[in-house]
């Protein structure tokens, strides 16, 4: 008997790689273009829900897609299709409005046609306080030092409730004229009310289109100043409770 071998074109093998590789970048596509998009977290504006060194998901799906859910904003259509609403207290990754190619996450405070104020740091919605009770101490760090700051726990008049940090109760941002959300546009709040660049500020309403989507989990945390790339970090700068926290 005679037996015979092929032998594999090496041209094969790395057609057949090539285009595994640009399967898995399509997949990866149309994933991040549709589905969840993972964003890092880069300031403390947010504090105490999510830390600098937090990794989330959002989903793109929860309020439908307009031109800024895809890659470099293109104005292939207007407005949103397949849309869904936001609700108050929603943590929205959005498109900053003076500049889109920029991204913020935020926490959504008010609706379309709300009126919404703050006074000595509590929140009026539509002249209706929301509940906001004290709860619990934060520690942050200010100046190199550890500084504890009191939680305040608000919870929104659908039962939606979250944890905000007021570091000096009664300044500025603290008490605001009333804003009027106009229709198809949102109001935003950092949960850190001291150190926040928001709607009270320069970021002003939000436009419906303008929203990417919604912060779902923390997936990775790691310390302030520890890169995701710095694998051999994460035994000792991992946050390991923050991993896969429900937002």
């Amino acid at each position: 008997m005679s037996s015979s071998t092929t032998k594999e074109k090496p041209g094969s093998t790395f057609g057949e790689t090539v285009s595994v590789i640009v399967q898995a970048l399509i997949l990866a596509l149309i994933l991040r273009t549709f589905l969840f998009q993972p964003f890092n977290i880069p300031s403390g504006s947010m504090k105490p829900t999510l830390l600098i060194g937090d990794y989330i998901f959002v989903s793109k799906f929860s309020y439908g897609y307009s031109r800024y859910s895809f890659p470099f904003g293109p104005p292939i259509f207007d407005g949103r299709i397949w849309a869904g609403e936001p609700e108050r207290g929603d943590v929205v990754v959005f498109k900053y409005p003076p500049d889109p190619s920029k991204d913020y996450i935020k926490r959504v405070v008010g609706l379309p046609r709300d009126k919404v104020q703050l006074r000595d740091s509590v929140i009026y919605i539509n002249d209706q306080p929301v509940q906001r009770v004290q709860e619990g101490i934060f520690v942050d760090r200010n100046f190199g030092a550890n500084v504890e700051v009191p939680i305040f726990r608000e919870e929104q008049a659908g039962g939606h409730s979250y944890d905000t940090i007021d570091i000096q109760p009664g300044n500025l941002p603290d008490n605001t004229p009333v804003f009027d959300v106009p229709e198809g546009h949102y109001f935003f709040l950092g949960d850190n009310r001291d150190n926040s660049a928001d709607s009270r500020f320069d970021v002003g309403f939000v436009p419906a289109d303008h929203l990417v989507g919604k912060a779902q989990i923390i997936f990775l945390s790691l310390e302030d100043g520890v890169g995701a790339w710095q694998i051999w970090r994460w035994p000792t700068d991992m946050r390991w409770g923050r991993l896969f926290t429900r937002l």
